[in-house]
């Protein structure tokens, strides 16, 4: 349930009078930008839904804690805010205060933390991700997409549009054969840089991903993984180049029933899922 107007988040200094008192100037190498306005961010939290209220939000990177308050104002259970930089560890002390119990704060590098031990199920993530880690982390938590209710993550525009690429058009590439193939993903918000203290040089999207109950086509992910990895290495190539790499290209299309000078943006997710079943296949032999 949102919060009430007695709530005492919203009796805390403004976010940028946060910043300035703890010396909280953003640091490019932590991929740092801020996202001050509370009405984005609530709009933002509103995006993961009323599941909020049950289990465990994990976000990453809070920085002063624009998304952090919005998350709790929006009737988030509990908030698991892991963060690498100390400033922002001590800046977010009074919020933790504030949030009444519900709301940790974790000084840690998200890249070494298994965010599913940090509270009950489920588990979801709503984050400004850094975006010089972002896609890395999203294939991380992706290992174990069963284990996930849902991601809302806000990325640079350009890795928004490859995650939810439709076959055919110049985004489509690994990610989104990866992405469509696990999960649901769709593109909620854009916002540009002038949203973002200081302006980044991109602008950014706010994407909702959900797992699907299994995968949409039988398929060994490392298998899959490195078949999309050599198509798109040579996009441009037909896959009877492209593939030479795993052997007999002619024989890996033929027993997958793929055209062999098909070229990788113009086949849907289940080709690639019988190229790489016929692959293991050929490995194994």
């Amino acid at each position: 349930m949102p919060a009430s107007q007695s709530d005492p988040i919203l009796d805390l200094p403004p976010l940028k009078e946060v910043i300035a008192t703890h010396g909280l100037s953003a640091r490019k190498g932590l991929g740092q930008n801020f996202l001050l306005d509370l009405n984005l961010t609530r709009k933002i939290a509103r995006q993961a839904g009323d599941s909020l209220a049950t289990g465990t939000t994990v976000e990453i990177g809070p920085g002063p804690g624009g998304l952090t308050r919005a998350l709790l104002l929006e009737g988030a259970a509990r908030v698991v805010a892991i963060e690498k930089d100390t400033r922002a560890v001590v800046a977010l002390e009074s919020l933790v205060d504030a949030a009444q119990g519900r709301l940790e704060v974790i000084e840690a590098d998200a890249l070494k933390v298994d965010p599913l031990q940090l509270g009950p199920p489920p588990h979801r993530i709503v984050a400004n991700l850094p975006y010089n880690v972002g896609t890395r982390l999203l294939l991380g938590w992706l290992e174990t997409p069963e284990k996930w209710e849902s991601f809302t993550l806000m990325f640079q525009r350009e890795v928004a549009d490859r995650l939810t690429a439709d076959v055919g058009s110049k985004d489509y590439g690994r990610l989104s054969i990866l992405t469509t193939w696990l999960t649901e993903a769709r593109r909620v918000m854009d916002l540009p840089p002038a949203a973002f203290t200081p302006p980044p040089k991109v602008s950014s999207a706010v994407v909702r991903i959900v797992p699907r109950p299994g995968p949409l086509h039988p398929a060994p992910r490392k298998t899959l993984e490195r078949v999309t990895e050599a198509a798109f290495g040579q996009r441009r190539k037909m896959l009877r180049q492209s593939l030479k790499g795993f052997g007999d290209a002619q024989a890996i299309c033929a027993a997958a029933g793929v055209d062999p000078t098909a070229r990788p943006e113009t086949l849907p997710v289940e080709v690639f899922c019988a190229l790489a079943r016929t692959v293991a296949a050929f490995e194994t032999a």
